[in-house]
């Protein structure tokens, strides 16, 4: 059964019982304690929570996850990969336990015509928490599970919690016994290889403390009701119901292995090292697939490094495999081929996500060449000094400033004679792990208002917001923090946080970035560098000392940037005044998922399947400035959520609410939106509002970004300036610039192709000089020639092939060699009757590479490498005609 074809019968099973099918959220987390997605249940946090009121009591859906947490294991083991689908049905305060069993059950047992997965009732076992007899006597009196195929579990096993205070419970996990060649036998509390866990039931009723991740935190009490998480991992599922050893040798993972396999001429099944490296290679390929088509783009930090990490990790593990050449694109276009049953939106982005991965690919050969430059002096400093060890902090400067995988140092270490203190690299790694594990859990444990000493401060009564009515407000200093400690005092230089009993800063929410300003006192100055919120009552300003010292009590004048203020105030108005134009020119199902907005800047993310055309965007710019030119009055109002719902505001999806909530309006009903930023009084205000582009960054979510007031104006100033000078250059009026450009387009087309014919016949000549310089080896056709002028790896190709096929029916083995940007390239292609005589096109490449100082592979009858060294050509020529009278008998 095709993954695609589970996923949809779990739905449809689930929607025939009541529940809403929710689509995949996209896996850029829309939750300040998450980089990205790791679990099916993420986007429903709030609902369990209670901090949002659920639009549904019942739903399932097909979530995609990503963790990265181990990705050194990725490979290693039968089940561990950076990307997984987790299905789940949930219900909010609904169903329980009574219900939830039976429909888990009833899915995995029952037939398959009847839309279930026919799994062997026989074969199933069941495991509850420690002290859960509801659910063991569910599982024996309702479902008939023998009482000694039910196992009880501790809290490391059979307890869940997302790791850090907030929901938590009881769990029930459904495991599948797969047969004693995988193990010994006792259930899952013995062997968890044999007992396959397929389904895990989360009875989700209580609220955790802090504690240790797995188990010995405090329960706190109950959550608002009784909630059901339940679910299974569809990579995990369909190795079962496939028969296959591996979630890489399911259905979709494992067309993209063997494409890798086969690119760079490896045979997966060879050995365990190989085949680990196969695996990394199709599980880093599909992550980054699916990152770069949620809008995730490869950076030097956040989730953006994540993407980078695996894509580089990706293609470095081809050139271990012996692949030299780029492979990012023929991987990329398998991947949304065997992808896009299940998510159709792929297939529409495969240009936008080709051209991110192959642009990142080719950057990757950059640092490569860099990071080969810094280790050759690291090896010869080495050398001076009379070692033979590269020290671990070098290795780990090569890992973490140039991107230089460390299993790539090794390799060049040994070959220059060396090698690495790996324990000294291993030790460095750790700490870093350490205190990137110690940010995120601040930044959990921030965002939810947990750490003592923030306890401490909001024990001392909310943070007063001002920024409404007033842009400077007397204050106290309540509290002065460093490092996460408290402090009583801060002198010049200090970067601290402070909090103050009220302020006129705004604190970054609802998209809008924090305000700049400064905290003044008779000899004291601090900048303003952010503002956060703590549990959302408490503002915790980052501020730098420019001057003087600053101390726990003082009073100061806390003062917002005007200049800053306006153009925040401009950018989230016309955040709103855009969604407004969206909903009225494409339908109101076009709701905003996400903003950002900052001075004389607005990004707005909206649910919407398809590009907007040239003349959509131009009527929402046109439908936006109108607005503005209306001069429509801002009126901002407090309400109770119901009664904010009654009058139709807009609240966002992910967003969390008070009892109270501030509404928003501008021209009345024309936009009305739940909203905690800061709006100019009126519309025109805004000042111009110019578009300056439109994205997909993910599933069924467009982008539009656009500037305001002065940015539009300086945008499109910069925009008319652009269009005189190429007028001048074209010496055309600007109305004609398109067409002249358009005309010089197709000559340049016409010319390229011109060239390309005179270069095609040019090769097809060279190939028949290299027809008559063949000779004869034990019987085969030999040619064995070096190509006197550069040449592109494509055109070597065409060479090689055209030489090959003029041989007809006599065994031939052709390999040809030439410069390509100063490297040598080599191809080599062999016929069917010289592949019956026992030759391959890989190998004859692999032997050419060796002594050019490179490598390569490819398929028996075609396949191409390369090295660096430009002036063994002709040794490699010849080792190619030793290996060709090796390996054919005479």
């Amino acid at each position: 059964m095709y993954s695609a074809e589970i996923s949809s019968r779990a739905l449809r099973f689930f929607e025939n019982r009541g529940h809403t099918v929710v689509p995949s959220a996209s896996l850029i987390a829309d939750d300040p304690t998450l980089l990205l997605i790791n679990a099916g249940m993420a986007p429903f946090k709030p609902y369990f929570l209670g901090d949002v009121p659920p639009p549904f009591e019942r739903a399932t859906s097909l979530q995609k996850c990503v963790r990265t947490v181990d990705i050194e294991e990725v490979g290693k083991t039968s089940r561990h990969g950076s990307f997984f689908q987790m299905f789940g049905n949930f219900s909010f305060g609904d169903y329980f336990k009574e219900k939830a069993i039976p429909y888990a059950w009833e899915f995995l047992t029952g037939s398959v015509t009847d839309g279930g997965l026919g799994l062997d009732a026989e074969r199933l076992w069941a495991t509850v928490y420690t002290d859960d007899d509801e659910a063991e006597q569910i599982w024996r009196n309702e479902i008939g599970v023998p009482a000694e195929r039910i196992q009880r579990l501790g809290m490391a096993e059979n307890f869940w919690s997302m790791g850090v205070p907030g929901p938590c419970g009881p769990c029930s996990e459904i495991c599948y016994d797969r047969g004693p060649e995988f193990g010994r036998d006792g259930g899952p509390i013995a062997n968890d290889e044999r007992y396959l866990e397929i389904w895990n039931l989360v009875f989700m009723q209580n609220i955790r403390g802090e504690g240790p991740a797995k188990e010995g935190y405090p329960i706190l009490g109950d959550l608002p009701s009784k909630n059901i998480d339940t679910g299974f991992g569809l990579e995990r599922m369909a190795a079962l119901l496939q028969d296959v050893p591996t979630i890489f040798d399911i259905d979709t993972t494992r067309k993209i292995l063997d494409l890798a396999a086969e690119l760079s001429g490896a045979k997966y099944g060879a050995n365990t090292k190989t085949d680990v490296s196969l695996r990394v290679v199709a599980d880093h390929i599909l992550t980054s697939v699916m990152l770069i088509g949620d809008g995730v783009t490869p950076a030097n930090d956040g989730r953006g490094y994540i993407l980078r990490r695996i894509l580089r990790r990706a293609v470095r593990m081809m050139r271990l495999l012996g692949s030299n050449d780029p492979v990012v694109h023929e991987l990329v276009a398998r991947t949304v081929e065997v992808m896009s049953p299940q998510y159709p939106e792929l297939a529409g982005e495969q240009k936008r996500i080709d051209r991110i991965a192959v642009a990142e690919e080719s950057a990757f050969a950059q640092t490569l060449k860099a990071g080969t430059s810094i280790f050759d002096l690291a090896a010869a400093e080495v050398r001076k000094s009379s070692s033979l060890i590269l020290p671990g902090d070098k290795a780990f400067q090569l890992h973490d400033t140039y991107g230089f995988p460390i299993d790539l140092t090794l390799e060049m270490a040994a070959e220059a004679g060396l090698s690495v203190d790996e324990a000294g690299f291993r030790k460095l790694m750790e700490e870093q792990r350490a205190r990137a594990k110690a940010d995120a859990k601040a930044r959990k444990m921030g965002a939810q208002g947990e750490t003592g000493v923030y306890r401490e401060l909001l024990a001392l009564g909310a943070t007063e917001f001002t920024g409404y009515e007033h842009l400077e407000s007397e204050a106290t200093v309540r509290g002065l923090l460093r490092d996460g400690e408290r402090i009583r005092a801060a002198s010049e230089g200090d970067i601290i946080e402070v909090v103050l009993d009220r302020t006129p800063l705004y604190a970054e929410s609802g998209g809008q970035e924090s305000d700049a300003g400064t905290l003044v006192a008779d000899g004291t100055e601090l900048e303003i560098l952010d503002v956060q919120k703590v549990a959302r009552k408490l503002w915790v300003h980052q501020a730098r000392v420019v001057r003087g010292e600053v101390t726990e009590g003082q009073n100061v004048l806390a003062k917002v940037d005007p200049e800053w203020r306006i153009g925040a105030r401009q950018a989230h108005s016309g955040t709103h005044i855009v969604h407004a134009a969206l909903r009225q020119v494409l339908g109101p199902t076009a709701l905003q998922s996400g903003s950002y907005n900052k001075p004389g800047y607005l990004r707005l993310d909206f649910s919407w399947t398809g590009g907007l055309s040239p003349e959509t965007r131009s009527e929402i710019e046109e439908v936006s400035n109108l607005a503005v030119r209306r001069d429509l009055p801002v009126a901002v109002e407090y309400m109770t959520l119901p009664k904010a719902r009654e009058m139709g505001a807009l609240a966002l999806f992910g967003e969390t609410y008070d009892e109270e909530v501030r509404v928003v309006e501008i021209g009345g009903p024309w936009s009305v939106e739940l909203c905690g930023g800061t709006h100019v009084a009126h519309s025109s205000q805004i000042g111009p509002l110019t578009v300056i582009g439109e994205s997909s960054i993910g599933s069924g979510v467009r982008r539009v970004e656009a500037y305001v007031g002065i940015e539009a104006y300086r945008f499109l100033a910069k925009e008319r300036a652009l269009a005189v000078k190429v007028s001048e250059i074209l010496q055309v009026p600007m109305p004609e610039i398109g067409d002249r450009v358009s005309g010089l387009i197709k000559q340049l087309r016409d010319a390229e192709k011109e060239i390309a014919r005179f270069r095609a016949i040019h090769l097809k000549q060279l190939a028949g000089e290299f027809v008559k310089q063949a000779s004869t080896i034990n019987g085969v056709t030999v040619v064995a020639e070096h190509l006197s002028e550069p040449a592109t790896s494509d055109e070597l190709r065409t060479v090689a092939i055209g030489v090959r096929d003029r041989f007809g029916d006599r065994p031939a083995a052709v390999v040809v060699t030439a410069l390509a940007n100063d490297k040598p390239i080599v191809v080599s292609a062999v016929n069917e009757q010289g592949r019956e005589r026992g030759l391959k096109a890989g190998d004859l490449v692999r032997a050419a590479s060796k002594v050019l100082k490179g490598g390569g592979g490819g398929k028996p009858d075609i396949a191409q490498g390369g090295g660096t060294d430009p002036l063994a050509t002709a040794d490699a020529l010849q080792e190619v005609r030793r290996v060709i009278g090796q390996t054919v008998s005479p």
